[in-house]
């Protein structure tokens, strides 16, 4: 089960890192964390494949 903690500052926190950390978008990060909820490793994964998916 997703852990669906933090919200507001919180949520924007998590889509920022992500976004650092992995050169995905905002829209993607937020699709990432309704998905996943802010289970750090589920997101990091995810959010690594679709970076990847975006490199030609």
């Amino acid at each position: 089960m997703a852990n669906k903690e933090p919200t507001g500052d919180g949520e924007s926190y998590f889509v920022r890192r992500l976004m650092d950390e992995t050169g995905i978008t905002e829209e993607q990060a937020r699709v990432l964390i309704a998905l996943l909820g802010y289970e750090w490793t589920s997101l990091l994964r995810e959010a690594n494949i679709l970076a990847q998916k975006r490199q030609p």
